[in-house]
């Protein structure tokens, strides 16, 4: 009688693992993720203004990010109904041009003034241009939104945007107006229009602390 075990099948040798799959990215991802590491060197932008410690300059990412928050926590306060949602938006798009075109000092009016709008005009062109078409062309609007100021959204955010630095050299007691000669009637003049009358309360607070600015 045959014996059964002679009928078993002898056992598989152990599959050899299956070497991954290359990950098929589209091209709506490799832009999108372009776009993010470029956003990237926006933390090494300088700016004049110090962080409230004194304890170095600020950089323009960490503005963004204020500003951000600012539009969250200001928008309560502001004297036109605000969309939070786009403000927000709008303050964290608003000095992506700053990749290419650098900082330009608010109170500046020499010839790097002079070609701030071109600068950024082409940093535009360039960094939004990373993204899809749609997703670029989104941010774009908010940027040119910004910069137009004709929406209660860009009002607040450029009214937030003139508040964070002057309420920031007001806490470290002015160093960066003291270095560049800027006086209390020069910041009252660029802050004031911008900032009195969409957030009277935090103008209000703000001229009080000037009040007692010796340049």
């Amino acid at each position: 009688m045959p014996d059964p075990a002679d009928d078993r099948a002898e056992p598989a040798e152990p599959a050899e693992p299956a070497e991954p799959a290359a990950l098929a990215v589209s091209d709506d991802i490799a832009r999108t993720l372009s776009f993010f590491m470029e956003l990237d060197r926006l933390k090494c932008v300088e700016r004049r203004n110090r962080l409230a410690d004194g304890s170095r300059r600020e950089n323009t990412a960490e503005h963004s990010w204020h500003l951000g928050m600012a539009a969250l926590v200001f928008a309560a306060h502001a004297t036109e109904p605000v969309d939070v949602a786009k403000a927000v938006a709008m303050a964290m798009v608003h000095d992506i041009v700053e990749i290419d075109a650098g900082d330009t000092f608010a109170y500046d009016q020499g010839e790097h003034l002079a070609s701030k709008e071109a600068r950024e005009r082409a940093a535009a062109d360039r960094i939004f241009g990373l993204l899809p078409p749609a997703a670029g062309a989104h941010l774009r609007d908010l940027w040119e939104e910004y910069e137009r100021g004709d929406t209660p959204e860009a009002r607040f955010v450029m009214a937030v945007d003139r508040m964070a630095p002057m309420l920031l050299n007001l806490a470290e007691g002015g160093t960066t107006w003291r270095e560049h000669g800027i006086t209390r009637e020069r910041v009252v003049e660029r802050n004031g229009p911008h900032v009195a009358p969409v957030l009277p309360e935090v103008w209000a607070h703000a001229e009080a602390q000037l009040a007692t600015f010796e340049p």
